[in-house]
């Protein structure tokens, strides 16, 4: 839902996310020994809503490029669904407040009179929009289209050169899938999937692979186009899953592996059936 407002209230009951990812875990840099992986903190909420004749989201992310550069972002989306008679199609639209703040302190500069490059600690806040299509099949399959940061807003106050170089990532997003069942054995379902990534600059190629036992173990392999290979295991306890990946970088030697930790517990809300009122007469 994250990447994709049409996909809010798509699931059966509320459902709340969570992931953090640590990406090259232990790299550091190579002057001053600070800690500089990557690292990403997501929590999502979304559920159908009926009187809406669709669903509701939000999500809420720390993304923390690097040690100086920090981004906050507050998310809110709805998806309007229709029913099909080959399945359910949603169409989104999201807004997005996005916080980011960058420490010029700790950049070493090649010119110290560079105009472009920050000299101090500073902060800024932009709204921007996401739009998406997501497709669910009554056959097992679904394929999403998305756009996210369609402003591309600037961040005026980190960005001395006046250029718009500071802006959010006006990135496209692909998705699709499909949820096989074993014929022989239904305890057995394999989802094969890929996800196409792009801000327009360069591009992400992700093929995964994920085997489900019984509908409570998952485990598979995701493959990113020259980038990295991941192993991926998972479990489900009544309404609860847990899921660990781990990346192995495949484009230079030395660069760490990456984890990363997801949790998701769906419920409906029960209304009380047993209290019955009646206005006949004849029960009073």
């Amino acid at each position: 839902m994250f990447s994709n407002p049409a996909y809010a209230g798509m699931r059966e009951g509320i459902c709340v996310n969570g992931l953090m990812r640590q990406q090259w875990a232990g790299f550091k840099d190579y002057y001053t020994g600070d800690k500089a992986s990557p690292e990403d903190y997501l929590i999502t909420i979304d559920s159908p809503i009926k009187l809406l004749h669709g669903g509701l989201g939000a999500a809420i992310i720390q993304d923390k490029a690097t040690y100086y550069w920090n981004d906050i972002s507050l998310l809110l989306s709805y998806s309007f669904h229709t029913e099909l008679s080959i399945g359910t199609l949603g169409i989104g639209i999201g807004a997005v407040l996005k916080n980011r703040n960058i420490d010029g302190t700790k950049f070493r500069m090649v010119d110290p009179g560079d105009d472009i490059l920050l000299k101090t600690a500073q902060g800024d806040m932009r709204f921007d929009a996401n739009l998406g299509v997501f497709f669910r099949s009554i056959n097992n399959y679904y394929i999403g289209v998305s756009f996210t940061n369609l402003l591309k807003s600037t961040f005026v106050k980190l960005d001395p050169s006046g250029e718009g170089i500071i802006s959010t990532d006006r990135t496209l997003y692909i998705t699709g899938g499909y949820n096989y069942v074993f014929p022989s054995d239904p305890r057995f379902e394999i989802e094969p999937s890929i996800l196409i990534q792009s801000d327009f600059i360069s591009t992400q190629y992700n093929i995964s692979t994920t085997v489900n036992y019984n509908t409570r173990f998952w485990g598979g392999l995701n493959y990113r186009f020259q980038e990295s290979v991941g192993a991926i295991v998972g479990l489900r306890f009544k309404d609860f899953r847990l899921g660990y990946a781990y990346d192995i970088n495949t484009k230079r030697l030395g660069v760490p592996g990456s984890h990363e930790v997801s949790l998701g517990y769906c419920f409906k809300i029960k209304t009380d059936r047993s209290k019955t009122s009646y206005k006949n007469t004849r029960y009073l």
